[in-house]
């Protein structure tokens, strides 16, 4: 029975999700991208999904400076803990150069 709901999430995910919002126009991939990663990041407790989306965010064209940016932009609204979250995930996926 938790194989059948995990398909049902997974299904609802991927028609609901990328099938009817991420084929809306207005926005750009780019945009969508940052808000989605903006949004993730202010909700706190979704480092998989944050993971998933800094790779998601590089691969339409945002840059670690523009992701850097973004969370330095949160930061008065999400507070520290989620921010310095953000920024240890931001690395881990794209590493400081040394």
């Amino acid at each position: 029975m938790i194989i059948k709901r995990a398909k049902h999430f997974a299904t609802f995910l991927a028609d609901n999700c990328f099938g009817d919002y991420y084929t809306r126009k207005g926005l750009d991939a780019k945009t969508r991208e940052l808000i989605t990663f903006a949004m993730l990041i202010s909700l706190g407790g979704a480092d998989p999904q944050v993971k998933g989306h800094i790779r998601n965010n590089v691969t339409v064209g945002n840059d670690k400076d523009t992701l850097l940016s973004t969370i330095t932009v949160l930061l008065p609204f999400i507070g520290y803990p989620r921010t310095l979250t953000a920024l240890n995930l931001l690395n881990e996926i794209i590493p400081e150069n040394n």
